[in-house]
């Protein structure tokens, strides 16, 4: 039953997000396009302030942090370096009947799950130690033969007719150049971090950054991702907001539980239920790692990776290093405290790195609610977006109470007052209580209502989203009172 109620709870979500114009599917006239969505006109606003709230409590509030802007495009060698061109693969399988392809160690996690919820405990954990051995040797063979012991069918023909599992890589590739014939081939970022790392000296130099110190960045990745799938959770073209943080070699253990922690109290100054947020620490590391750990969100699909927090020693710029013929050392004047000389040194990395589509996913499923009103024989109900005030892509909704009278006219005159500071809405079509209902519907925190009063004596009735209370103010306090509401103090402390 609880998983009925959780698909009908995203299905939700997903249809509300299309029906008032946060997410539409791409080229959706044309059909669509597999796994890429456009932000819709609220989808637009709602993001930027995600990304707002982001780079102001990293950089904004650390004085050790800046931003960068790094393009898209790279040097090759900037992916040969950072092990994509080799390593960035996914195992893959697919169905001869039904012609589809899947990823096969998501195949076996399905399986596992499936084992776990029938209290097939020791299946589940035989399951995950064969597959994790399988792919930390990349042994392509074993994975299909796990595939076959546990009887795993093709979800669309119910078959189990398989391919042998091989390698797929999932950077997007083209040509970089005018002429065909002189053209290069370059790729699409599958990461922004890359950007960071072969900027860490032009940072570091012109803005005199002293060690620790970070360099945060938000922007587009690409990934040909084959099994695309739970809406925007996994995308071929996605937003990232990272940071990377450069610590002296034997501090990284101290700035990454720093880190860890700090992360978890973001998400969680947003008022999300703190029993939804869990981390999920790595027992088994990339090659690159000492430390990861995930905070993780419980989806209506389960719990799943809204942020990383890595410890990647110096392997990114070591092999920046060895790749470029540059040295990426650090020149460390503070090390000869104690006695002990200069240094010159590759620094150690902290990197935190969020998911912004899925952090958007985040914020629509924990705001969206259904709220009975309902009173005795009266059957009432209505659609809240209760998002955070400093989230919400307007801040007030306007409405004069009828079309004549000149309220209209005071009605913008209001509007006009405060649209510099707040982002608002004017509307004066249906009645009050419908025009409530919609702005209800996408999270506008305030609705004004100017009103024959509001020509005598300069005041007009301001609703709250979550309470429906209503109060009557005068006009010259609604930048006071709107203002303290939506500010960032409120999440940035």
């Amino acid at each position: 039953m609880a998983k009925n109620t959780n698909d009908e709870q995203f299905k939700n979500v997903i249809s509300h997000a299309k029906e008032y114009g946060f997410i539409f599917p791409s080229s959706e006239i044309y059909d669509g396009l597999s796994a890429v969505y456009d932000y819709g006109q609220l989808g637009a606003e709602l993001k930027n302030n995600i990304k707002t709230y982001w780079w102001k409590a990293m950089v904004q509030m650390h004085e050790n942090i800046v931003g960068i802007d790094a393009a898209i495009f790279m040097h090759p060698k900037v992916w040969k370096a950072s092990g994509h061109v080799d390593g960035f693969n996914d195992p893959m399988i697919d169905n001869k009947d039904s012609k589809k392809r899947y990823r096969a160690d998501q195949l076996l996690e399905d399986k596992i799950e499936r084992y776990k919820k029938d209290g097939k405990t020791e299946k589940a954990e035989k399951l995950q130690q064969d597959m994790d051995d399988a792919l930390k040797a990349e042994n392509l063979p074993l994975l299909k033969t796990l595939i076959e012991e546990h009887e795993i069918a093709c979800p669309v023909s119910g078959t189990r007719n398989w391919t042998e599992v091989r390698q797929f890589n999932l950077m997007f590739s083209t040509q970089f150049g005018a002429m065909a014939e002189g053209s290069e081939e370059v790729y699409l970022r599958p990461e922004t971090a890359q950007g960071i790392f072969v900027n860490f000296l032009n940072v570091q130099k012109t803005g005199r950054m002293k060690i620790p110190f970070g360099i945060a960045q938000i922007g587009k990745a690409f990934r040909n991702e084959v099994i695309a799938r739970q809406f925007i959770m996994r995308m071929r073209e996605f937003e990232q907001m990272e940071m990377q943080f450069f610590v002296r070699p034997g501090e990284d253990a101290k700035w990454f539980k720093y880190w860890k922690e700090a992360r978890l109290k973001w998400h969680q100054a947003l008022g999300t239920d703190p029993e939804k947020y869990r981390y999920h620490d790595h027992v088994k590391l990339a090659h690159y790692a000492n430390a990861a750990t995930d905070i993780e969100f419980e989806f209506p699909f389960g719990f799943k990776e809204v942020e990383g927090i890595h410890s990647r020693t110096d392997f990114d710029l070591s092999q920046h290093q060895e790749y470029s013929g540059k040295k990426m050392q650090y020149f460390d004047a503070e090390l000869n405290e104690e006695g002990k000389p200069y240094g010159n040194y590759i620094p150690y990395v902290i990197e935190t790195s969020i998911g912004l589509d899925r952090m958007f996913l985040l914020t629509l499923i924990n705001a969206l609610e259904e709220e009975d009103l309902s009173e005795g024989d009266k059957q009432d109900s209505r659609t809240l977006l209760r998002l955070h005030p400093c989230l919400a892509p307007y801040k007030v909704a306007i409405f004069p109470l009828t079309k004549k009278d000149g309220l209209p006219e005071k009605a913008r005159e209001i509007m006009n007052s405060l649209k510099l500071d707040f982002n608002c809405i004017y509307e004066e079509k249906d009645a009050i209580g419908k025009r409530y209902r919609r702005q209800d519907a996408i999270g506008t925190p305030f609705c004004l209502t100017i009103d024959h009063q509001t020509l005598e004596d300069n005041t007009v009735t301001i609703r709250h989203r979550d309470t429906m209370e209503q109060q009557r103010i005068e006009i010259k306090d609604l930048h006071y009172i709107i203002g303290n509401k939506v500010s960032w103090k409120n999440l940035l402390r």
